[in-house]
């Protein structure tokens, strides 16, 4: 069995006897495909906590950190406060576009959770990569699959043990 359920593995890893530091952060993007421009690259606002992302249809606007349950409704005023900072670089910006939110299970240390469970290896952690994960998730995957398959993974994966919170 694999645990990989965003923020909701705190509760499972719970139910099997072990615990796990995890909170839900919730980031907030707006894509817009109706731009008769693109960027080139990506581009950060540090000093805003936003950035701007070229896609193959259009531009998406997002960043932002919210701490909140993950059943708590969406605030998509963050979203607005997002695109409302991006007009002051540029003006142009349409008021539409289709507004996401995202949840992010993140540990205190912002390392995933890739490891067998302590007390039953028939059991595999895979989960937390905070604002990483689409971008980590082949890598954890080439990892969880070792793990399964009982072969030694090709790196020590000790840091990423859920030991780390017991």
């Amino acid at each position: 069995m694999v645990v990989a359920s965003c923020v909701w593995s705190r509760d499972l890893v719970r139910g099997l006897g072990t615990r796990v530091l995890l909170e839900n952060e919730r980031g907030y993007n707006t894509t817009f495909t109706d731009l008769d421009w693109a960027l080139a690259m990506p581009v950060g606002f540090a000093d805003h906590g936003l950035v701007a992302t070229p896609l193959v249809d259009g531009l998406r606007v997002g960043g932002a950190v919210e701490l909140a349950k993950p059943e708590t409704a969406p605030n998509f005023d963050r979203a607005k406060a997002m695109r409302t900072k991006m007009r002051r670089y540029v003006p142009s910006l349409p008021e539409g576009g289709k507004e996401w939110m995202g949840r992010r299970p993140s540990t205190p240390d912002s390392l995933p959770v890739i490891s067998l469970h302590p007390g039953d290896h028939r059991i595999v952690h895979a989960f937390d990569h905070g604002h990483l994960g689409l971008t980590l998730s082949a890598v954890t995957a080439r990892h969880v699959a070792s793990l399964v398959a009982g072969r030694q993974p090709d790196i020590d994966l000790e840091p990423f043990s859920i030991n780390r919170f017991q």
